[in-house]
């Protein structure tokens, strides 16, 4: 089971009210007959933020947790912020008129570290809740002034049609890196920044370099295990609008973003040639690159597809700077939830999200084929030589 600091604040607390509203019952707790009626409806409007992308980030007001929130033109992608204690906060989507279970959003383990300069704000995870038309927010216990809900609608543009069919062949299909491909036979198929469609007027400031690279760390992105091809560049961009405008950060948080299909996709800006600091594990950026698979392997099983993918371009990436995919090696600890600064854990070349910090990240089915992308990792490197 994934660590989740959300559920154990809410240990105890779910057997009883919230203080929410209860429109049909569903997900409601045992004694939802004696809760108070629900207040009007609010309508809340999204503003469009870029080619693809409508977003707003809502204060959640004590009336606002006890109202229902009606988005339009829907909402594909919640997520909640703070500054401080994490709050004890569930919320639930209507879709299609029908409202799903409430759900205690994961306290998101990505982040920059903490001397970057990067973020002004905590979150969760984002959840997937394509075209839902209402949300519901229950809080147990004290909600901080701070608490915001994040919320991004996103469009399929003609630039994601084109992506989709694209990308319906195998990870090596043709892209914008054909070219630099042809020249070195093991750079793997990336589509560029420009293919998921990233405004770079989100970004701030101007990218850091780090002076080698120690290791790739592996994530999963916890949201969905269904999109379609033409989904991913929005589920990407969404991603993009939320770690820059909801948390703060300067760019996207990973350094490569891997789909279900197998293909790569470039993150962070700064170019994908050189060692650009990420935001994706906390007190590890600086000697790091990081990847991350859209989907919860908590409860699905990566593709064969998917796992060539991350051996091509943790091979490629360590390739440069002489590191061994089998190996393990020393690293400085900048500050995380396990180990403290200053601290010089000895960590596998190529890991998982949880080896640096107390989350199940990148899921227990992606954690498993690990000893299986080092090893094949390992031997593309040889054949580099």
């Amino acid at each position: 089971m994934r660590f989740l600091l959300l559920a154990a604040l809410m240990a105890g607390v779910l057997a009883t009210p919230l203080g929410g509203p209860v429109e049909d019952g569903v997900g409601a707790p045992a004694a939802a007959a004696s809760a108070p009626a629900p207040r009007p409806v609010e309508r809340v409007v999204l503003r469009a933020d870029g080619p693809g992308v409508q977003a707003r980030d809502l204060a959640l007001t004590t009336a606002r947790l006890r109202s229902t929130l009606s988005v339009q033109p829907g909402v594909d992608l919640v997520a909640l912020t703070w500054r401080g204690s994490a709050p004890a906060v569930q919320l639930r989507a209507r879709t299609a008129g029908r409202w799903g279970t409430w759900q205690t959003p994961e306290v998101l383990p990505d982040a920059p570290d903490r001397a970057s300069g990067e973020g002004s704000r905590q979150g969760t995870d984002q959840v997937w809740t394509p075209g839902a038309d209402a949300l519901q927010v229950r809080a147990a216990g004290p909600v901080p002034r701070s608490l915001r809900l994040s919320l991004v609608a996103v469009e399929e543009t003609p630039a994601d049609l084109r992506t989709a069919r694209l990308g319906r062949s195998a990870a090596a299909a043709p892209d914008a890196s054909a070219a630099a491909s042809a020249r070195n036979k093991f750079r793997p198929a990336l589509r560029g920044r420009g293919a998921w469609g990233a405004d770079e007027r989100w970004r701030s400031g101007s990218p850091t370099y780090n002076r080698t690279v120690q290791q790739v760390h592996v994530h999963h992105t916890v949201n969905s295990n269904d999109y379609r091809p033409g989904e991913v560049p929005g589920l990407i961009r969404g991603m993009y609008r939320y770690h820059t405008g909801s948390l703060g950060w300067s760019d996207l948080g990973y350094n490569a973003v891997v789909d279900r299909f197998g293909r790569t996709w470039v993150g962070r800006a700064g170019g994908i040639t050189r060692r650009v600091r990420g935001a994706h594990t906390l007190g590890f950026n600086s000697t790091s690159t990081g990847v991350a698979v859209l989907g919860n392997f908590e409860t699905a099983r990566p593709s064969s597809k998917v796992v060539t993918a991350i051996v091509r371009f943790a091979a490629w990436k360590l390739h440069k700077d002489g590191r061994n995919p089998r190996g393990r090696v020393t690293v400085f600890s900048h500050g995380s939830d396990r180990f403290r600064y200053g601290a010089k854990p000895r960590l596998p070349v190529i890991d998982g999200h949880r080896d640096t910090s107390e989350t199940a990240c990148p899921g227990e089915y992606l954690y498993r084929k690990l000893p299986v992308i080092r090893q094949r990792a390992a031997a593309r490197v040889a054949r580099m030589r």
